[in-house]
C-alpha cells in the first residue's frame, strides 16, 4: 500500500517507521528544510510515562488566574477575543476536575507506557543514537498543595501499577545529590524510576537518515494546500510540490492540522500553548542532575541531555505568535538557577519557543475521522516525545487493518462528538 504521511515532526517519523516496517511505500512532505524543526526541536527531552499528565487538572483555572497577575508567570493568555481559542478554553475548563483528571490520566498513561516500550524495541533495531538516558524522573514539589496534587497523581500510577515512590524534600536530595545546593523550598517528590529522557531533534535527523537507507521517500520544503477526496476518500494530498497520492493518508502536522482538516468537515479541537526552553552547557557533571527534574511549582521540565542542560516549560495561549522574549529566557534560568545554581554555564544558554498542539483533554486524537484512507496522529500537547511512538505504531495498525496492542477508548476524535 502507498500511504503518505503529512508531518516530519518526531510523531510523523515514528509514523514512518512503523509503516515502512510493514512494508508500505511510504512518503513523507514536511514544510520545512530538514526533519524536527517545529516542536520537537527544543522541548524538554523527558521520556516521562509515568509523569504524562493533562494540563486539565483539579485547580489548575485558578492557578493560572493567580500566576497570570505575577510579572513573571509560567502561564499566560492573550486578551485578544479568539473565537477558536475561547471555545477551547471553553472544552478545558470542563475537564479541570478531579473525576476528569483521573480518567485522562489513565488514558495518557496508557499510551505513554506502551509508547516507551515501542521506543525501546525501536532503539534495538536501529542505530540511532540521540542522549538516550534511562535515569527515570523527579517530580519536585515546594508547596503542600503541590504535595497533595502530587498524592492525586500516584493513585492513579498506584491504580496502574506503575513503580513510584513518595519522598520528602530530605529523600529527594538523597536520589538526586545535585539538589543538596538547590535555594528553592523542597516540601516533597514524586520519584518516576521507570521514565527517561533524550533529545528528541537528534533523534529525529538520526531517524530520517535511517529511513532514507530503508526506501522512504522525503519531500523536504513542500507546503501542503489541501488534501485531495473523491467519493468519501481521501486520496492524498495537494502541494507546493504537485499532487502527493496514497492509498492512505496519515496527518502528523501538529497545529496545522486543523485548518487542513476543516474543509473537510473534520473539527480538530487542537489549540498551541507556547512554551519556551533553555539549553546551556555542563561545566561540572557532579553539580548537573542525572535524574530528570519536572519543577511542578514552575512547570519546568529539565533533562541532561549529554554534556547540555535542557530545561522547558511556561504556558501561552497566544496563537501561532512564536516571538522570543527575553524576559521569558531569565524566568527559565532563575528557576533553574534555584535548583541547580553550580556546574552551568547558564551565560551560553540558548533559547527558543515552540507551540505544543494540546487538546483540551489532554490525550492525542489517533486513527480514523469520517474519511476512508484518512487517519490521525494530532493534539499530543507537550507529550509527544514521549507518545510518539506508541502513538505511531497504533496508527500503523490502523492502517493495516489490525487491532492495535492498547484499547482506544478516549484517544479517538469520537470522544468529542460525544460531547
Amino acid at each position: 500500500m502507498k500511504t503518505l504521511v503529512l508531518g516530519a515532526g518526531v510523531v510523523g517519523l515514528t509514523t514512518a517507521y512503523y509503516l515502512a516496517r510493514e512494508g508500505h511505500e511510504v512518503e513523507v512532505a514536511e514544510r520545512h528544510a530538514g526533519p524536527g524543526m517545529e516542536t520537537s526541536f527544543g522541548n524538554a527531552g523527558g521520556l516521562c510515562p509515568s509523569f504524562a499528565a493533562p494540563w486539565a487538572a483539579p485547580g489548575m483555572p485558578w492557578k493560572v488566574l493567580k500566576m497570570a497577575l505575577k510579572a513573571d508567570a509560567p502561564v499566560r493568555f492573550s486578551l485578544w477575543p479568539d473565537p477558536v481559542r475561547l471555545r477551547w478554553v471553553r472544552q478545558w475548563l470542563q475537564q479541570c476536575n478531579a473525576p476528569r483528571f483521573r480518567i485522562n490520566k489513565l488514558r495518557m498513561q496508557r499510551v505513554a507506557h506502551y509508547s516507551l516500550a515501542c521506543l525501546r524495541e525501536l532503539i534495538a533495531d536501529t542505530p540511532l543514537a540521540f542522549d538516550f538516558h534511562a535515569g527515570g524522573v523527579l517530580q519536585l514539589f515546594q508547596t503542600g498543595a503541590e504535595c497533595r496534587h502530587g498524592d492525586l497523581s500516584a493513585s492513579a500510577l498506584a491504580e496502574l501499577g506503575i513503580e513510584h515512590r513518595v519522598l520528602d524534600g530530605t529523600q529527594a536530595r538523597q536520589v538526586e545529590p545535585a539538589l543538596s545546593q538547590a535555594t528553592a523550598p523542597l516540601a516533597g517528590a514524586l520519584h518516576l524510576p521507570a521514565d527517561a529522557s533524550g533529545d528528541s531533534h537528534l533523534f529525529c535527523q538520526a531517524l530520517n537518515a535511517w529511513l532514507q537507507t530503508q526506501g522512504v521517500r522525503f519531500h523536504y520544503g513542500t507546503t501542503i494546500e489541501r488534501l485531495r477526496h473523491e467519493g468519501g476518500r481521501v486520496t492524498g494530498a495537494d502541494s507546493s510540490s504537485g499532487p502527493l497520492l496514497a492509498d492512505a493518508t496519515v496527518v502528523a502536522l501538529g497545529n496545522q492540522a486543523p485548518a487542513l482538516l476543516a474543509p473537510l468537515g473534520v473539527k480538530l479541537p487542537v489549540y498551541p500553548l507556547k512554551g519556551f526552553s533553555i539549553t546551556a552547557p555542563i561545566l561540572d557533571s557532579a553539580r548537573a542532575p542525572t535524574l530528570s527534574i519536572m519543577d511542578e511549582h514552575n512547570k519546568v521540565m529539565i533533562s541532561r541531555l549529554g554534556s547540555r542542560l535542557r530545561a522547558a516549560g511556561m504556558a501561552e495561549l497566544v496563537g501561532h505568535d512564536l516571538t522570543l522574549n527575553p524576559a521569558r529566557k531569565a524566568t527559565l534560568i532563575r528557576a533553574v538557577r534555584s535548583l541547580f545554581p553550580d556546574g552551568i554555564d547558564y551565560s551560553q544558554a540558548t533559547f527558543w519557543a515552540g507551540l505544543r498542539p494540546m487538546t483540551p483533554d489532554g490525550p492525542a486524537i489517533l486513527g480514523r475521522c469520517g474519511w476512508e484512507g484518512l487517519y490521525l496522529n494530532s493534539g499530543h500537547g507537550s507529550n509527544g516525545w514521549t507518545q510518539a511512538c506508541g502513538t505511531s505504531r497504533v496508527v500503523a495498525d490502523l492502517v493495516c487493518g489490525r487491532q492495535p496492542a492498547i484499547d482506544l477508548d478516549g484517544l479517538t476524535l469520537e470522544r468529542f462528538a460525544r460531547r
